[in-house]
């Protein structure tokens, strides 16, 4: 079996892991008034959020590239690929995943799968690690797909966001308007669901209690099991910094990494946003 991972640049990936050569990656543009931008081709997240802070409208993202991704499998047989793996944004933030299942059939002496992730972000770019991880032990990709399953089961994200503007905006949360009323008085906590979709999983009185809870509740989610934990944040290192100290100190891990958003999930989540994300170690 040769295998391509095929992911988008919404995951976050270590530097190793760019550097496969089984590893394909479709570019998410992101528009800021009227500009469109790819990161790191020619935005940094650095700038990205000054960029939006001075936008006169939010930023709009687009879907990754069809035509693209025809490209990528239209090319793999001629390398020698048999198999081929997509790994993309949830289908409840992007309708990408739903625009792409027609394809997998279309491919002469091609495997494919294209699982529903229902993830972004760091736990995407850890799925994919696991990937190359997996077919470096030798699985074959049945049982690759299965371990991605599992990953996917019991995986999730929980989010504070600073103003639930751009989400609400962004039409990215699904029941945001139920919570616009009190904005003043609450800090919600929103979480991936089950189906990938962001909503609103508890409203918290503040900013500080918010964070705690945040805590408890990846505790209660990963006490049984081995699990990869990451502190993401939307421009908001010292926010970072802080949570994943927090976690050490009450005993939840011993060691947590930190992920940053980029523009793709910036645009939805907005900048001083952080979450915690989990996905088991299979």
């Amino acid at each position: 079996m040769k295998l391509a991972v095929i992911t988008d640049s919404s995951a976050f990936l270590q530097a190793e892991a760019l550097r496969k050569e089984d590893l394909f990656v479709l570019d998410i543009p992101v528009n800021i008034d009227g500009q469109e931008y790819v990161e790191g081709v020619n935005l940094t997240a650095q700038e990205f959020y000054e960029k939006m802070a001075s936008a006169s409208e939010l930023p709009k993202t687009s879907q990754p590239s069809i035509a693209k991704l025809d490209e990528i499998l239209s090319s793999l047989k001629a390398k020698g690929y048999t198999h081929a793996l997509g790994l993309f944004l949830s289908s409840g933030i992007s309708g990408f995943y739903q625009n792409i299942q027609y394809m997998k059939d279309e491919y002469e002496g091609l495997s494919i799968a294209f699982p529903d992730t229902h993830i972004t972000s760091a736990p995407l770019g850890f799925m994919v690690e696991s990937v190359f991880q997996w077919v470096d032990q030798g699985d074959d990709f049945e049982s690759i797909l299965n371990k991605v399953t599992e990953q996917i089961e019991n995986t999730s994200a929980f989010i504070m966001v600073d103003d639930l503007d751009h989400l609400v905006k962004g039409g990215r949360l699904s029941n945001g308007a139920a919570i616009l009323g009190n904005l003043l008085s609450i800090k919600p906590i929103l979480y991936f669901n089950d189906q990938g979709v962001i909503e609103v999983y508890e409203k918290v009185r503040t900013e500080k209690k918010a964070t705690k809870r945040l805590v408890e509740i990846v505790k209660e989610a990963t006490a049984n099991g081995n699990y990869e934990i990451t502190v993401i944040h939307g421009n908001a290192p010292q926010k970072a910094a802080d949570l994943r100290q927090l976690l050490i100190d009450g005993g939840l891990a011993t060691d947590v990494s930190i992920a940053t958003f980029g523009s793709v999930i910036g645009t939805h989540l907005g900048e001083g946003s952080i979450a915690l994300a989990y996905t088991p170690i299979v």
